[in-house]
């Protein structure tokens, strides 16, 4: 990978966007590299963890792609490109987890609020400055206005404001806001040690019924969980977690 830092632990895949210099501006290599990782995981991996390196997340799409992107054909693919990517990570079965220090903008914060969990630094800027460039945040709008509702979107989307961690825990973009490093480190192990208590089989349909909730009619999705449900409690984790529970110890998947 040459944007993408990859550590894995313990079940946990962290991921950093490795491009400092550029504040780890979302080129397409690194979109490419990102949507490559993901294609790869396995049931091995259960979380993801998302950050980037020199002290900011990602400061947006880098404009030099744009510049030599070519005719609008070109343009259309290669913006495309990144909603696919924030399709495929709100997706996985994994539980993802962003970690957002610095600039959190654009394409930054569409990542953001495609992440099941986000943690942040108090400080940390967030925006949608698309439009303040004669550009529009084309494939985050409709991430975002899952995240906060389409009120907030509008206004945040069309005013290009910037804003830090603690306005965007008040708005729903993030859930943590925290004071420093350590305590941002703090709340990272603090949630993983959560997310690895429960099974992982159980938190990918779970998620899955979740995002489908938004889109789907409530029939088809209440069918899927009861068909769902069925499954768990005669399948592996549910035999595994139901005899833990009356043998009072931890079930196998715990961390």
């Amino acid at each position: 990978m040459n944007t993408l830092l990859l550590e894995p632990h313990n079940g946990v895949l962290h991921i950093t966007l490795n491009r400092p210099a550029n504040r780890n501006a979302m080129s397409l290599e690194m979109v490419n590299e990102l949507r490559a990782v993901l294609a790869q995981l396995d049931s091995q991996v259960r979380a993801l963890v998302i950050s980037g390196a020199g002290g900011h997340f990602c400061a947006g799409a880098d404009v030099k792609d744009m510049v030599t992107a070519g005719g609008k054909a070109q343009l259309q693919a290669l913006n495309r490109a990144f909603g696919t990517l924030l399709q495929a990570v709100e997706a996985v079965p994994q539980v993802v987890i962003v970690v957002l220090q610095g600039a959190v903008l654009g394409g930054g914060f569409g990542l953001a609020c495609v992440s099941d969990i986000a943690i942040a630094d108090h400080k940390a800027q967030f925006g949608l400055p698309e439009t303040s460039l004669g550009l529009l945040p084309a494939q985050i709008a409709p991430f975002v206005v899952k995240r906060i509702g389409l009120t907030q979107a509008r206004r945040l989307a069309l005013t290009a404001a910037r804003f830090d961690g603690v306005e965007a825990q008040r708005l729903g973009v993030v859930h943590f806001a925290e004071s420093d490093a350590q305590a941002l480190a703090e709340r990272l192990d603090e949630v993983l040690g959560q997310v690895l208590q429960c099974a992982p089989g159980a938190n990918g349909r779970t998620k899955a019924l979740l995002l489908a909730s938004a889109d789907e009619p409530l029939e088809a999705v209440l069918d899927r969980g009861a068909q769902w449900f069925a499954e768990a409690v005669t399948g592996v984790e549910g035999i595994e977690g139901t005899q833990a529970f009356v043998q009072k110890r931890k079930p196998r998947w715990c961390k």
